[in-house]
């Protein structure tokens, strides 16, 4: 794994000094603490997805339509039949909008390059820009370049790029593929649409609003290339959706937005009471350029509005496992956190919107201003409450980077206004500021109830706090009555000033890692703290199992 520090000059202090096979073998359930913790027993765990989209390849069963340069794509779709392939001509462009028929039957129609499979990078493998050259473009001209007909359903991308017109002078409203398009019933969404080894992206100079906006069921976005999507005056990003039920599958892409990487919610529903629900989230990067920062020594002058990395704003049944997320700063109305799980009922239209059973393993989350934020209750309008979320088994590095963009500089776990339910257990972070946090909007709903953290390894900082309390406990006993919060590695910090059965070295080399100057953040077998969790396991995250679960979700290309 990458060193710790990657700080650039001038942003602020160094830090001071197969879905249930691999979440079973990290070991999702988290003991109880010992007697004596600070607390009680544990809360109900997360839910994980009940359905998920099966993406496995079926192979065609009927004719090939050939389209060339300069042929018309429309009639070819209006064409096919399910099993048929529509192949259109490598290199060549083709100008939406294209709407996809709503077909009879269930077999799929596959849209693809008509280069020859060995031109593309093998099923399971994420594809990137260098293959540009075997692909058609599908060209957004301001309308979407595919939209659905009410209830179209099986339609396979595969080896397509998608992009706006160039110079293309209406990014705000620009999305490039419109699944759905405001349906009031889940009958009537599109459904079973996978995009496969594609190459999505905005305007290099004047970015795009959407990649995909992905308001449909059973859906998925695969070993795909997403990038530039980039707005000065509102939020961009690869994937969105607001009115799809799910199944939903986002799996080893490269997801780059200035807005954000992924957001589930943003709008209200135009279905009633429609939460996107089992929605797994594998392998993927989420990352974005350092000439989009302002300050950096790459800016390249364009203000870009940047909030966060990955955001929940009305989703359940939610996996987000083996992903990387890096590089986040406050440039825009947020503060700077990568992960937010936030229950909004956005134009107050939508008051069921909830965020409730995430499960957050085997990720890294490095280079970011601050870590992760939970809201309990959106504070605008009314809204469900944020509950059952567990977080376990992840690795937080430079969590307090480009400090000189502002922010909530440093803090690792932000909660705000009462969630239910929430699991922190076995992460390592390296965090320039307090490990917890607690911030009210509403003071009627500031508590926080089933609160767990426990075996995390973290720096002590400024401590546990929170808004208008005077130190650790106070702020314990007042955000999270009866919460268990015990065997804790907090670096630096006071015991006098926490519950018993925690740790408290002076200094980070007084855990011993293995090699923390390179990366490996494993406990030495000389560690104090390695059979010292309340489980009996060592004390912070299994960077093998986090580098497992990457590696099993996640595979890049290499061109020949």
């Amino acid at each position: 794994m990458r060193p710790l520090p990657r700080r650039i000059p001038g942003s602020g202090p160094t830090i001071r000094l197969r879905v249930c096979a691999v979440l079973v073998a990290a070991g999702l359930s988290v003991a109880r603490a010992p007697a004596g913790a600070h607390g009680a027993a544990g809360p109900t765990r997360p839910e994980l997805p009940r359905a998920r989209v099966d993406t496995t390849y079926v192979p065609p069963s009927g004719r090939t339509i050939a389209v060339p340069a300069g042929g018309d794509v429309q009639a070819a779709l209006n064409s096919a039949r399910p099993g048929d392939v529509i192949a259109l001509a490598a290199g060549a462009k083709f100008t939406g909008p294209f709407v996809l028929p709503n077909k009879p039957g269930a077999g799929w129609i596959t849209l693809r390059t008509g280069a020859p499979d060995g031109a593309l990078p093998p099923p399971g493998t994420r594809i990137d820009p260098s293959y540009a050259g075997v692909m058609p473009k599908l060209i957004a001209p301001g309308p979407p370049a595919i939209q659905t007909a009410p209830g179209a359903h099986h339609y396979r991308f595969i080896g397509i790029e998608f992009a706006p017109t160039p110079g293309q002078n209406n990014a705000l409203g620009l999305t490039l593929i419109q699944l759905g398009s405001g349906e009031t019933s889940v009958q009537a969404l599109p459904h079973h649409i996978i995009i496969d080894r594609c190459y999505i992206h905005g305007d290099p100079a004047a970015g795009a609003r959407r990649g995909i906006e992905m308001d449909s069921a059973s859906s998925a976005v695969i070993d795909s290339y997403l990038s530039d999507f980039k707005l000065t005056i509102s939020e961009a990003l690869p994937i969105q959706s607001h009115n799809g039920p799910g199944p939903f599958e986002i799996v080893n892409n490269y997801l780059e937005g200035a807005g954000m990487g992924v957001m589930f919610g943003g709008a209200d529903p135009t279905i009633p009471n429609l939460v996107a629900s089992d929605i797994e989230i594998r392998g993927n990067l989420f990352a974005r350029p350092l000439s989009w920062r302002i300050g950096d020594p790459t800016y390249a002058r364009t203000p870009w509005v940047v909030k966060n990395l990955f955001e929940l704003k009305n989703a359940r049944r939610v996996l987000i496992d083996g992903n990387v997320f890096e590089d986040n700063w406050k440039q825009g109305d947020q503060d700077g956190f990568a992960i937010v799980f936030t229950p909004r009922n956005q134009s107050g239209g939508s008051p069921w919107s909830t965020v409730e059973d995430v499960t957050f393993t085997h990720n890294i989350v490095r280079h970011s201003t601050a870590g992760v934020h939970i809201l309990g209750w959106d504070y605008t309008y009314p809204s469900r409450q944020t509950q059952r979320v567990l977080i376990q088994n992840n690795l937080f590095i430079d969590i307090g980077a480009f400090a000189n963009n502002g922010g909530s500089v440093g803090r690792l776990f932000m909660l705000a206004d009462g969630s239910a339910n929430v699991v922190i257990d076995h992460n390592t972070a390296f965090q320039d500021e307090s490990p917890v946090y607690a911030q009210v909007h509403n003071p009627r709903l500031a508590v926080s109830t089933g609160f767990v953290y426990t075996n995390n390894l973290t720096l002590n900082n400024e401590g546990v706090r929170g808004d208008k309390t005077e130190g650790v406990m106070d702020a314990l006993s007042t955000y999270f009555p009866g919460a268990v919060f015990a065997g804790n590695v907090l670096v630096g910090g006071d015991p006098s000033s926490y519950p018993p059965n925690n740790f408290f070295p002076s200094m980070l080399g007084d855990v011993a890692f293995v090699n923390f100057a390179g990366g490996d953040y494993r406990l030495a077998r000389s560690s104090a703290y390695r059979n010292a969790g309340v489980d009996g396991r060592e004390i912070g995250a299994d960077p093998g199992a986090i580098s497992a679960a990457i590696s099993s979700w996640s595979r890049t290309a290499s061109r020949p």
